[in-house]
């Protein structure tokens, strides 16, 4: 029997799955707009079937980011100035889930900008 692994992505009213096959990768793109993405801790949140929110990553540089262990080695971000990118590998059935991109707030920036000076 051949397990499938189930990945939706929903952001912005826009809906899009994919299948892929365990030990697979994908990589999924939140398209934004009105902002820089480049200026913004950005996030990936997931939701699997029948249960609730999962953070799963939140990323600002290279230098500056963090993952949840259920995706440590095998998930990573990536971002330009309109795009925020989640590289995913070896993914288990246990990615089935609705994946959300969320922008940090504003007063983070704003506070964060103000500490530093």
């Amino acid at each position: 029997m051949l397990l499938t692994s189930v990945l939706l992505l929903l952001m912005a009213g826009c809906v899009h799955s994919q299948v892929v096959a365990p030990g697979g990768s994908y990589k999924l793109t939140c398209a934004c707009s009105g902002f820089n993405v480049g200026d913004y801790w950005m996030h990936w949140i997931r939701q699997a079937p029948g249960k609730g929110l999962e953070w799963i990553m939140y990323y600002y540089t290279e230098s500056s980011k963090s993952s949840a262990q259920s995706v440590q080695g095998r998930f990573t971000a990536s971002k330009d100035s309109s795009n925020f990118y989640l590289h995913m590998s070896q993914l288990k059935p246990e990615d089935t889930a609705v994946y959300y991109c969320a922008k940090h707030s504003q007063w983070w920036n704003s506070y964060r900008q103000l500490y530093k000076n």
